[in-house]
């Protein structure tokens, strides 16, 4: 079994930074794919980045690319998303997934490890 724990999120301004981590413990997940998924109030949950296990390969959503940027370190078994220039649709509760194989992949059911998320709201 997998257990994923995020953190970082928090409260900020239109144009600031957040920094969020998801913690994995229980069965090693390096040769996963890694992702990161928000869910804003009323919406369906969203693919916002991806990360192969080598670390090398990544994806992102368009809403979010060039402003956010995923990455992971196997050693600690963490996997971090910086989140630049945030905006006030960005908003959202920030899901850290475990997919099943390791090749980049957008959708969520592909995804069999989830954490219980952390909040992410942008004032503006």
């Amino acid at each position: 079994q997998v257990h994923l724990v995020e953190s970082g999120g928090g409260l900020v301004q239109a144009g600031g930074s957040l920094r969020l981590s998801c913690a994995t413990s229980g069965r090693t997940i390096s040769s996963n794919t890694m992702g990161w998924f928000r869910q804003a109030p009323g919406k369906e949950r969203e693919f916002a980045a991806a990360i192969t296990w080598s670390g090398v390969g990544t994806f992102y959503a368009d809403s979010v690319r060039g402003r956010f940027t995923i990455s992971r370190d196997n050693a600690k078994n963490t996997v971090d998303l910086q989140m630049n220039n945030l905006k006030p649709e960005d908003t959202a509760v920030y899901y850290c997934a475990a997919a099943r194989s390791g090749f980049i992949t957008t959708t969520a059911s592909a995804y069999d490890h989830w954490g219980q998320g952390t909040q992410v709201t942008v004032s503006s």
